[in-house]
């Protein structure tokens, strides 16, 4: 499985670096500040990579709220996460707040993303 997320924005780094503590093998990281490699496996461009977190798990990209979900439900320490929010109510609430924080988020380090568009 690979997670693919922005190392360069500081709120998920952060986030990141607590589940790499994990040191869970199955799992690599990869960040896709200025990284056409990740565009090519996941068949994004660099702002749908920038907008929300994605995890390929065999072929399958997945995105967003249900990208956290699978990612949760691989780290022992975290799966109790899974358990809580794969439940539907509290999923719709938790993709939508996603979503919105997801939002900000990439409005606050679009200016990475032109720095990309630039080269």
């Amino acid at each position: 499985m690979k997670v693919y997320f922005n190392n360069s924005c500081k709120i998920c780094k952060a986030e990141i670096d607590l589940y790499k503590k994990e040191k869970i093998e199955e799992i690599d990281w990869v960040d896709i500040t200025d990284n056409e490699l990740a565009e090519q496996e996941t068949s994004k461009d660099s702002k749908q990579l920038l907008r929300r977190l994605h995890v390929k798990d065999g072929e399958k990209v997945i995105e967003g709220a249900e990208a956290f979900l699978l990612l949760w439900k691989k780290m022992p320490k975290y799966k109790f996460l899974y358990k809580i929010f794969k439940l539907p109510i509290i999923f719709s609430i938790f993709n939508f707040v996603y979503e919105i924080v997801a939002f900000f988020l990439y409005l606050k380090n679009r200016k990475q993303l032109n720095l990309i568009e630039k080269k």
